[in-house]
Parts: C-alpha cells; sequence; structure tokens
C-alpha cells in the first residue's frame, strides 16, 4: 500500500496510508475549503467595490454615506452564507467519510463557492450603479435595495441546497 510520509527524511517516519477513504476526506474537506473561500473571496471583492463607490459618492454629497453603506454591506452577506453552509455538511468530513458521501460535500461546496462569489460580485455591481446615482442626487435607494435582491436570492437558494444535500447525506 502507497505511504504519504509524515516526516520526510527520517528513517523511523510516521506514515499515513493512502486509501479509498483518505482519497475521499481530502476530497471532501477540499470541498469545504473552497466553499468559505470562494464564498469569502466574492463578498469581500463585492464589498470593495461597494465601499468604493460609497466614497466616490460622497465626495458629491457628504450626506449619503448612511444609505451608501447599507448597500455596500449587502455583498458581504455570501460569505456568511457559504460560512454557514460549511456548519452544515463538516460534519459528515469525517475520517472514514465514503467517495459518494465526500463528492456530494466536494459538489456542494463547489456549487456553494462559485455561486457565492458570482452572487457578491454581481451585487456589488447593482450597489455601485445605485449608489452612484444616489451621488449624483437621485433618489433611488428603496430602488437599488430591491433589485440587489436579485443576486442574493441565488446565494440563499445556494445555501438551500447544501442544507438539503445535508439532509441526503447517510450519517
Amino acid at each position: 500500500m502507497p505511504y504519504i510520509l509524515l516526516q520526510a527524511g527520517t528513517a523511523a517516519a510516521n506514515a499515513l496510508p493512502i486509501s479509498g477513504h483518505t482519497t475521499a476526506y481530502i476530497l471532501a474537506w477540499l470541498g469545504l475549503f473552497l466553499m468559505v473561500a470562494l464564498s469569502g473571496i466574492g463578498s469581500a471583492v463585492g464589498t470593495v467595490i461597494g465601499g468604493s463607490a460609497t466614497i466616490a459618492a460622497m465626495k458629491k454629497r457628504e450626506d449619503v454615506f448612511a444609505n451608501c453603506m447599507i448597500l455596500s454591506a449587502l455583498p458581504g452577506t455570501q460569505g456568511l452564507y457559504g460560512f454557514g453552509a460549511f456548519f452544515i455538511l463538516k460534519g459528515f468530513a469525517t475520517a472514514d467519510v465514503n467517495m459518494i458521501t465526500a463528492a456530494a460535500i466536494f459538489g456542494a461546496g463547489l456549487m456553494s463557492g462559485l455561486v457565492n462569489l458570482l452572487s457578491a460580485y454581481f451585487q456589488s455591481r447593482v450597489v455601485s450603479t445605485g449608489i452612484e446615482s444616489i451621488g449624483n442626487g437621485h433618489n433611488v435607494f428603496s430602488n437599488t435595495l430591491i433589485l440587489a435582491v436579485y443576486p442574493e436570492l441565488y446565494a440563499i437558494i445556494s445555501f438551500a441546497a447544501c442544507f438539503l444535500i445535508s439532509a441526503m447525506l447517510p450519517l
């Protein structure tokens, strides 16, 4: 059986056997890492785009900070969805996880991470345009908030899908 050496170069190194369970365990955790990382990256990028638009709007009108801050924070929720989904699925990524369960966790992680990444990015484009309009004196806060919910909906659906996937996995 092949081995991965934990302490390379020593004769008495402890070794971890590579088996189907080890591969499945790594695959499951890779899915969980992607879930959190991609969601977090999307939220970080999205809030920076919204925050940058807020600063630009405040150069024109200092009184718009409160509304612009609320809008610029919206893309931050996708990172929370990825983090929440991580807690839903992490209990299934055990050392004896089978390949089917691991593939489901990996797929859920990839799906959640990508949907949250893209949802946060495109939501930030909606809110940054609204923030720019607010800075130009237009009363579009409510309309921007409503339109920003559309990309958010898909992040919520991916979170719900992770919950449904977890309900189908064996304990």
